[in-house]
């Protein structure tokens, strides 16, 4: 049996934002076509609310992954240092 090695993966941010960006382009055109342009601000300010909400759990949960150390395969934080693990 062969014993193979991940290969490298290619880098596909670039691509993904732009796809984003022309998706975000095209939506925002019809909303604005049927809607006018505050329904294009308002979807556009939920939208960076819903970024900014995002950002602060992830934030908050490496936060507590650094504080209370990875969880072990049962879901168990035991830090190293604890006397106690039972």
């Amino acid at each position: 049996m062969e014993n193979r090695h991940p290969q490298r993966v290619e880098d596909y941010t670039t691509a993904n934002l732009i796809l984003i960006f022309v998706n975000l382009l095209w939506m925002f055109g019809i909303l604005w076509s049927w809607l006018g342009i505050g329904a294009v601000l308002v979807a556009g300010a939920v939208i960076n609310h819903m970024i900014a909400r995002l950002e602060a759990v992830r934030a908050r949960r490496e936060a507590a992954m650094d504080r209370f150390g990875k969880p072990d395969a049962q879901g168990c934080n035991l830090s190293p240092d604890d006397p106690d693990p039972v």
